[in-house]
């Protein structure tokens, strides 16, 4: 009896050491990057702002009562009306004008005709040549009371386009300034617009780094875990007498934020200079350093101590025993060992 436990306990035993055995001898599954060449420069860390390229505040130009003012939210097309002023009164004198015109107009007629005919009569009679030149000049001032007549109606007819109120751009309403019913006057503002499709980043970066900053240069961009690269659009050369900090703005490119999210922005220190960069991924942190594992061509991964240098994006700067076109594992590094066998996923 105590042989046969003593056996089933060395079976006990040997099996998970079988086990671990085989496991030790396993192909690891592995994602891998290439290390590489690119030009980086160090760079600081700077909160930066989205904001609208286009925010306006429209205001009414014309004074009535507001009779429609759109909801909170909606999105317009430019050219769309946002509110409108009641307008009975200013068709009232536009009706007005017209009969002004259309009197004018019959003036200028009669004067005309009475010009034609008294054309004939001069050459026989001396009276008809003084009336001539009477009806001449009635006839020039009846053609400047047209033409004041025409401008005071086209003006009407602009206060009456100007009863409503378009967007000047495409975007959403993100404010009513006055609600309908309210009375407003010239230049009281009506509501907020917010163009939401071309965006802007706005930033302030100290001047000391001012000469390494251009127009179309791309920076990197970060919000929360979100990626994103910014083109400079402009640099404005004033700087701040009390923060002595200077202003950028980016276009933003790819991915979308929101007006008003808060972004960091990394903005260049020094001239770029060539570095050897491998994705974070690849980096393997533990108590006694910094390290990657590089896949040699026997399929197997060597342990290689680095130092880490320049960031950009997903990529760093790393020095070490490491050469450009190396291959360093990103995925299945956490439990690599030096030595062991890989094989190379492509997913």
């Amino acid at each position: 009896m105590k042989k046969l436990i003593i056996l089933l306990g060395t079976a006990i035993l040997v099996f998970p050491i079988i086990g671990l055995s085989q496991d030790a001898g396993r192909a690891a599954t592995v994602r891998v990057a290439q290390a590489s060449i690119q030009s980086l420069a160090p760079v600081i860390i700077v909160p930066g702002t989205v904001i609208s390229r286009n925010d306006a505040k429209l205001a009414a130009e014309v004074a009535g009562r507001l009779i429609m003012v759109a909801e909170v939210g909606t999105v317009v097309d430019q050219g769309e009306a946002v509110a409108s002023i009641e307008d009975t009164l200013v068709k009232l004198r536009k009706d007005e004008q017209e009969a002004e015109v259309i009197r004018a107009q019959a003036r200028l007629r009669y004067l005309e005709s009475e010009e034609r005919r008294y054309v004939k009569l001069a050459d026989s009679n001396l009276a008809a040549a003084t009336k001539l030149e009477e009806t001449r000049s009635d006839r020039d001032v009846s053609r400047g009371d047209l033409q004041v007549a025409r401008s005071r109606l086209a003006q009407i007819e602009v206060q009456l386009a100007r009863t409503r109120i378009g967007a000047p751009f495409g975007g959403i309403v993100v404010e009513r300034l006055t609600m309908p019913g309210e009375r407003v006057d010239v230049g009281d503002n009506v509501v907020r617009m917010v163009d939401q499709q071309h965006l802007e980043v706005i930033a302030r970066a100290p001047l000391e780094y001012f000469s390494y900053l251009s127009a179309g240069q791309q920076l990197e961009l970060k919000a929360g875990e979100k990626m994103a690269r910014g083109s400079v659009r402009t640099v404005v050369a004033v700087g701040s007498e009390n923060t002595h900090q200077f202003e950028l703005r980016l276009d933003i490119e790819g991915k979308r934020f929101p007006v008003g999210q808060t972004l960091r922005v990394y903005v260049p220190t020094s001239e770029l200079r060539d570095a050897l960069v491998v994705p974070r991924d690849a980096l393997v942190l533990r108590p006694n350093g910094i390290s990657v594992f590089v896949v040699g061509d026997d399929q197997t991964a060597r342990q290689v101590t680095v130092t880490t240098g320049i960031g950009a994006g997903e990529q760093i700067e790393v020095i070490g025993n490491l050469d450009a076109g190396d291959r360093v594992v990103t995925r299945g590094n956490e439990r690599l060992r030096p030595g062991q066998s890989v094989s190379i996923s492509g997913g």
